[in-house]
């Protein structure tokens, strides 16, 4: 057969091929990355597998991972709110100090005390205590009060009360200013002075004007009286003074 013959039938057989792949399945858009790292990333696919099936066709750390982050649900923790401060009050530095005095004081003449009778305006009262010791109230006279504490004489007047003016007396005894103190000798000016709490023989020289020119001043004579028994001593200027004490500055010889 002559060879042109041949060509139309060629032609023929390259259409027929032609038409067959214009026929064939149209290319589909780009899958999604199939990868297991791309899954962890871009999630699950758009096809939900069937129930059962997922994470079944991956083995190993990946695919336990992928199950982990699929089936896992999301957990948010609250932070903690931050406790309250506790409402704070400075009550200390509002409220006054209050003085309390010694119970084992003993009262002697000078001392200046404040008789409360509860219930009793006509007995409470301020009282001193004149030289002879005692103080003097209504109803029932003079009432011994040297050498005896604040207490035990709110208990003598409680008892004078109880026989045949008042049932049931309350009595209190509260001290509104002590006896003085006495300083003498070598300083800018000697005589006698109100006791404050907790004073020192130097605090009393200084409340005296310091002292003179020609004083000693290392040591003083220091006299005490309690319980009618007197003690003089030598003392040094920081030892402590009590109500009623006498200081004696003397004179230097140089």
């Amino acid at each position: 057969m002559p060879r042109a013959s041949f060509l139309p039938m060629i032609a023929a057989i390259a259409a027929l091929t032609l038409s067959a792949c214009m026929q064939s399945t149209q290319p589909s858009a780009m899958a999604r990355p199939s990868s297991e790292l791309d899954f962890m990333a871009y999630g699950p696919p758009a096809a939900t597998p069937p129930a059962g099936t997922a994470g079944t066709t991956a083995g190993g750390a990946i695919g336990a991972l992928r199950n982990a982050v699929v089936t896992s649900p999301r957990t948010y923790v609250a932070a903690a709110a931050p406790a309250p401060m506790a409402a704070t009050h400075d009550t200390d530095a509002a409220a006054p100090t209050k003085v309390r005095y010694d119970a084992s004081y003993k009262l002697d003449a000078g001392d200046k005390l404040r008789v409360v009778v509860y219930g009793q305006e006509g007995l409470t009262n301020s009282y001193a205590i004149d030289a002879g010791g005692s103080i003097t109230m209504p109803l029932i006279g003079q009432v011994p009060a040297r050498g005896r504490s604040p207490a035990a004489l709110a208990a003598e007047i409680s008892a004078r009360l109880r026989n045949g003016y008042i049932r049931h007396p309350s009595v209190a005894v509260e001290i509104e200013s002590y006896r003085p103190f006495f300083i003498l000798g070598e300083v800018q000016a000697p005589g006698q002075y109100p006791y404050v709490p907790n004073m020192t023989v130097e605090s009393a020289i200084a409340i005296a004007g310091g002292f003179s020119p020609r004083a000693k001043r290392d040591m003083v004579t220091l006299t005490h009286t309690d319980a009618g028994a007197t003690a003089r001593d030598m003392v040094p200027l920081g030892t402590s003074l009590s109500p009623g004490d006498t200081i004696y500055v003397g004179e230097r010889w140089f």
